[in-house]
């Protein structure tokens, strides 16, 4: 490695992994956007047969100046993929609103909890208006999001700029909700936030009424930077759970 190099990584982040699992929004040149499921900085992507089964259905909407198309999302073997791809100037928001509720403890309590994963995917930083739960949306300005809980700016949260690499920079929102990073190396980012809402509540799911005692919201937003650095490669793809 080189000197330079170490300065950059030491000046803008550090390569760790990534640890909790989320959804992500990619789109291959010349195809349709697909949401993947896995951690994005440990160059992983769940499939089927596996953990990608675990998901109930995954919707997603495209947003351009035409208006809005939503759609559900097909599961093939590593993946979700959409009836359509986002062109300049649009964007692509995804979620599972449905993920199926769980129980852990909590020292000697049982908690259900709600997973609910989102995601969006920006050609731009061109100002946008929150559509999910927990939104993380550009501004107008290179490299700032603000980030929303249910339609409101939420202040003091981490949220994590990643790529596959493994390398990672951690920030803060201030007080109205912002956070701006630096991408210093061509390719897909990925800004990564979670939110623990311990409010109890009630769902419909497929047998009627379900409680749960707190929902773990998880959001990213992906971002193909055309300009920077050659990217430090990805490393070899991780072995999908079971």
């Amino acid at each position: 490695m080189t000197k330079p190099f170490i300065a950059v990584v030491a000046l803008l982040g550090v390569i760790t992994p990534v640890q909790a699992h989320q959804i992500w929004i990619e789109q291959p040149e010349g195809r349709n956007a697909v949401v993947r499921f896995g951690e994005f900085g440990e160059n992983l992507r769940e499939v089927s047969p596996g953990l990608l089964d675990k998901f109930a259905k995954v919707t997603g909407t495209l947003i351009s100046t035409k208006g809005e198309q939503k759609s559900d999302a097909t599961k093939t073997a590593n993946g979700f993929t959409l009836p359509f791809s986002a062109a300049s100037g649009d964007g692509i928001v995804a979620e599972d609103a449905s993920y199926p509720l769980y129980i852990w403890k909590q020292q000697d309590k049982e908690v259900t909890n709600w997973f609910y994963p989102a995601a969006r995917f920006i050609t731009s930083f061109a100002a946008q208006q929150p559509k999910l739960v927990l939104d993380l949306v550009p501004t107008g300005q290179e490299g700032q999001f603000k980030l929303f809980f249910k339609n409101q700016p939420k202040a003091k949260t981490k949220v994590t700029l990643v790529t596959e690499s493994g390398w990672s920079k951690e920030g803060h929102t201030d007080e109205q909700g912002l956070v701006k990073f630096d991408m210093p190396w061509k390719g897909t980012y990925a800004a990564e936030v979670s939110f623990n809402d311990r409010s109890a509540g009630e769902r419909t799911g497929t047998k009627g009424a379900e409680k749960y005692d707190a929902v773990s919201y998880a959001t990213t937003v992906t971002y193909v930077n055309a300009n920077g650095l050659t990217p430090i490669p990805a490393g070899p793809p991780a072995t999908p759970g079971k």
